[in-house]
């Protein structure tokens, strides 16, 4: 299957924003914590359950914490698990919830096993084995919270059903990655369409139309998960070069997609597939978003619910909060401290975008909340 490229002397030229900030909304770093030593590869509120909208969680070591994000703009632990393995280094985590609603955090990283805790209790719940190699992202699908996706090192990504334990499907072979994967994504509306993205600098739409059968089947599945008919999916919809190095971050925008690579910038470009109805596949570029010293790999972007903005970090501590809905892109602000100088390997924004979270390379937590919110007025 060949890799498309981003068509050239088409239709207008991509929008690149301005790095003056327009100063639309101000953000005061509220709080600091410090968990350890080691870094924190990851972060994230829980926007599965309206319930948990100020609860977030963070992984590092073989830790896992999850926090309230308290209306003064300090943060209180609520949880901390700790992986038996003691040389495993988280990478990743998503908020999922079993059927019956109850709230479940998955983490996985280098020692290759998915660890889905349930937040009620603060147990484990159960563990998945099936990737070849450590997991560099989760995400969870945000219309069937009990689906998971998985991307991994080992060239693959895995659909989980968390409910029964299941590896569903394998997207990987003939046409699949050819490095680790290092990103994944669920399409917001279209249950069946997903994105990865990784070290072989492509991104690649993936359908699970054919195989939405075995997706239901997992749900009633009663006997062992090693006896499902898993199958493999070999070829993705669309295989993307959008970018000449490697692909760290990819989130739909819609039926666009956010792709960021270790290039100081992220770009917003829409595929275009003949399933879509058009003559042929392409791709057109559309924004880009500049994003100074952010030229090495492994630092992931976040959105609040609504995408509204973006905001991500580079290696000098810096944070850039970008209007993701304006056309040229606005950046809104950028956010320093003297407190923070070290490599932001992750985001999060907030529900509603009025808190911005940080973590990376000095094992701490960093929050800036927006001047207008109470927190910040405090």
């Amino acid at each position: 299957m060949a890799s498309l490229r981003p068509v050239q002397g088409l239709g207008c030229e991509a929008a690149v924003g301005s790095l003056n900030p327009s100063g639309s909304r101000a953000f005061k770093l509220c709080s600091k914590h410090t968990e350890g030593k080691r870094p924190l590869y990851a972060i994230g509120f829980n926007f599965i359950d309206a319930r948990y909208y100020d609860v977030f969680a963070t992984a590092g070591g073989n830790r896992v914490t999850t926090y309230r994000a308290l209306p003064d703009g300090n943060l209180a632990v609520l949880q901390a698990y700790i992986d038996p393995d003691d040389a495993q280094s988280f990478y990743t985590l998503s908020w999922a919830s079993d059927l019956g609603g109850t709230p479940l955090l998955v983490a996985a990283g280098s020692n290759r096993v998915i660890r889905v805790i349930n937040c009620a209790t603060g147990k484990l719940f159960k563990s998945f084995i099936g990737h070849g190699g450590s997991i560099n992202e989760i995400r969870t699908q945000p219309l069937k919270p009990s689906l998971l996706i998985s991307a991994s090192k080992d060239e693959s990504v895995r659909l989980w059903n968390v409910h029964t334990g299941i590896c569903v499907l394998i997207f990987a072979g003939g046409g699949g990655h050819r490095h680790d994967v290092l990103s994944v994504d669920f399409h917001p509306s279209d249950m069946h369409q997903i994105a990865s993205c990784g070290m072989d600098n492509t991104v690649k739409i993936w359908s699970m139309k054919e195989f939405e059968p075995y997706v239901k089947k997992s749900f009633t599945w009663t006997d062992l998960p090693s006896k499902f008919p898993t199958k493999v999916v070999q070829f993705p919809l669309m295989t993307c070069v959008v970018h000449s190095n490697y692909v760290d971050c990819t989130r739909w925008l819609g039926d666009f997609i956010l792709s960021k690579s270790v290039e100081n910038e992220i770009v917003l470009w829409e595929p275009k597939t003949k399933e879509q109805g058009h003559g042929e596949d392409s791709i057109d570029v559309l924004q880009k978003y500049p994003v100074p010293d952010c030229d090495i790999w492994f630092m992931k972007f976040s959105c609040d619910f609504h995408f509204n903005q973006l905001a991500i970090g580079n290696r000098k501590g810096e944070i850039y909060v970008w209007d993701v809905q304006t056309c040229p892109p606005e950046l809104i602000t950028m956010l320093s401290s003297p407190q923070c100088k070290m490599t932001i390997r992750q985001t999060a924004v907030s529900f509603d975008g009025s808190t911005i979270l940080a973590c990376g390379e000095d094992g701490s937590i960093y929050r800036w909340d927006e001047v207008e919110h109470q927190a910040a007025k405090n």
